[in-house]
């Protein structure tokens, strides 16, 4: 089948109806895309997060450092692609254990002009193996 007749990828909902919480932040740093599971993730619904901050769902103690990281993958217009562990913060003031992948969406020409996160809760299996660790085992 060639490319000139496959139907238009469903953008929309794809990232509608992902499991894992999509985010996207422009360039500065602001929240222009929430789906619905970065709702259950962390609280916030899509009115309450698009528009500000990603310091929204940032532990106060780690911000400098992901301004850091984020600054300087806008710079370069490319991050590492890995998934990592993070800290997140719940609208109900939990913190949470949170894996994450990040990317950094360009123009085509290399520009960056923010940064996709897909991201899911962590929490119960972290916690799970810091106590093992603890116990010795």
């Amino acid at each position: 089948m060639s490319t000139a007749t496959l139907p238009p990828v469903p953008w929309e909902r794809i990232v509608t109806d992902v499991a894992d919480a999509l985010i996207y932040a422009d360039h500065e740093g602001i929240i222009r895309a929430w789906n619905p599971a970065a709702t259950a993730l962390f609280g916030f619904d899509a009115a309450e997060a698009l528009g500000q901050s990603l310091d929204l769902i940032i532990p106060e103690h780690l911000r400098a450092a992901h301004w850091r990281g984020f600054n300087r993958a806008m710079a370069r217009g490319s991050c590492g692609r890995e998934v990592r562990t993070t800290r997140g913060t719940h609208k109900d003031g939990r913190k949470l254990y949170v894996d994450m992948s990040f990317c950094v969406v360009t123009d085509g020409a290399g520009q960056a002009l923010g940064s996709a996160a897909m991201a899911r809760d962590a929490t119960e299996r972290y916690l799970a193996e810091l106590a093992r660790r603890k116990a010795g085992g």
